[in-house]
């Protein structure tokens, strides 16, 4: 039943499936999101394209968008019909539908970045999207013989590899490898009627930077989200003997995919589809309560000795939100921790609410020669000691 629940959420009369997908993170270590193995029947590791058609995303780059592009297919083109989509994002991390969104990313490091953090649909780990990174999507009715066949969905793109002498392979669910080292994470969603079976092609990524808006520095969390293992990761670009950029790459790639069937016919949406595209942006991919308060509840532990005595946070959030704040420690004030502590409860976690709820509060009062900066820091920030 442990696998049954991991591959599968019923949600009502419908099913949707979440699945690994990710090129993660800390050193040069990327995600994995399980270490077994389907053995796929031959038969069904095939794409029919005939009749599929390619849908022009303009050139956005913002993920936001790019995500709420796929969903709007998924759940609103002509269901007759497959299509394959292309997108490129800006640098932003991607975060599995499954995972607690402060469990995975730098908090520090998104903000000095400005990177974009957002929630997609599809399980899996927390992965960083770059310019030199294309995410592809195939996008088909539901089909039990195509839903977890990875095998499908990729071996069109790992031929393609294969032909300008990369040795790309499959292994273990969804990942397609190049001598053990992971290139591509995939994952899959279903709404029961339609599925998108989508991937990452790492060509020329920033990998230093995959690991520094990757590297978490919050302390003692404990929650039920799907935490982030680790492999090996690396560019197709070092496999190959020519370099390429990104818009040659992407080309080359769509090219030979049209060698496998018909050329596809291209679709360009209309105003009124592109409008739809972005209120659901709106509603869904560019809110808190989606890319962070959707987030599985979890416990999180900030301990700290200062110069005033020893302050040991426990906090409950559930929904991205404070259930329980409690103070403890052997530091002197004048004023019961309690009133902090129904001040904090049922606040977002998140920096600003917590600073503005704090602007008229005298920490001093509870703590002693305490600076307000300090122990907002100690509510959120970063921990003193990375282990």
């Amino acid at each position: 039943m442990g696998l049954f629940n991991e591959l599968f959420h019923f949600e009502f009369s419908f099913l949707s499936c979440y699945l690994g997908m990710g090129i993660f993170l800390t050193s040069n270590f990327v995600i994995l999101t399980t270490n077994f193995t389907f053995h796929l029947p031959l038969q069904f590791t095939t794409i029919n394209y005939t009749n599929m058609i390619f849908i022009d995303n303009e050139g956005i780059t913002d993920p936001r968008v790019n995500l709420a592009l796929e969903e709007y297919a998924l759940r609103n083109f002509n269901p007759g019909t497959d299509y394959l989509l292309f997108y490129i994002n800006e640098p932003s991390i991607i975060i599995g539908r499954n995972q607690n969104t402060l469990e995975e990313i730098n908090h520090e490091y998104v903000e000095e970045k400005k990177l974009h953090v957002v929630r997609r649909v599809s399980g899996g780990g927390a992965v960083y999207h770059d310019f030199g990174n294309l995410n592809f999507s195939f996008i088909t009715n539901h089909d039990i013989k195509s839903l977890n066949n990875f095998l499908k969905f990729t071996e069109p793109v790992i031929k393609i590899l294969n032909s300008i002498g990369v040795a790309a392979e499959l292994k273990g669910r969804n990942d397609i490898v190049v001598n053990d080292q992971k290139i591509s994470g995939n994952a899959q969603f279903s709404t029961g009627r339609r599925m998108f079976s989508h991937g990452t092609l790492l060509l020329n990524s920033d990998l230093g930077e995959v690991v520094k808006a990757l590297n978490v520095k919050m302390s003692k969390i404990v929650s039920k989200g799907h935490k982030s293992a680790r492999a090996r990761v690396a560019n197709i670009s070092e496999f190959m003997d020519k370099s390429m950029d990104i818009q040659t790459f992407r080309s080359l790639i769509l090219k030979g995919l049209h060698e496998t069937g018909e050329e596809f016919e291209t679709y360009r949406l209309s105003d009124a589809e592109w409008e739809a595209v972005h209120e659901l942006k709106d509603k869904k991919y560019n809110t808190w309560d989606w890319n962070y308060g959707n987030s599985p509840k979890f416990n999180l532990q900030r301990n700290r000795r200062f110069p005033i005595g020893e302050i040991d946070l426990r906090i409950f959030v559930e929904k991205g939100r404070i259930e329980s704040f409690k103070i403890y420690g052997d530091f002197f004030g004048k004023e019961p921790v309690k009133k902090l502590e129904d001040l904090l409860t049922g606040a977002r976690y998140e920096p600003k609410e917590i600073e503005q709820l704090l602007e008229d509060v005298i920490i001093e009062e509870y703590f002693g020669a305490l600076p307000k900066a300090d122990f907002l820091e100690l509510i959120y920030g970063a921990d003193e000691v990375m282990i």
